[in-house]
């Protein structure tokens, strides 16, 4: 799976409908193996960038947790300190 695609759900605050769309162009860029349409194919790309944030809305609405939400942040600074072990 493409490693730009972070998980969005179980989040406080939840994942806006910005991150939600970032996600889906991510998915579709590399199902589609481009990263821009041609102009013929436009189209049909922003369609399913559209249909694949509003499923990815539906299923984030739909799931339900027992666990804590996470802090974004938290997150974000063992994601910056497992990338900072890395590449040291």
């Amino acid at each position: 799976m493409c490693r730009n695609i972070k998980p969005l759900f179980n989040f406080d605050p939840p994942a806006t409908d910005e991150e939600i769309h970032d996600a889906a162009l991510q998915f579709v860029r590399k199902v589609s193996g481009t990263t821009k349409p041609s102009k013929r194919n436009e189209a049909a790309f922003e369609h399913a960038v559209s249909s694949i944030a509003a499923c990815a809305r539906e299923l984030l609405g739909s799931l339900e947790t027992s666990q804590p939400a996470r802090d974004r942040e938290e997150v974000a600074a063992k994601a910056r300190a497992r990338t900072a072990a890395r590449f040291a």
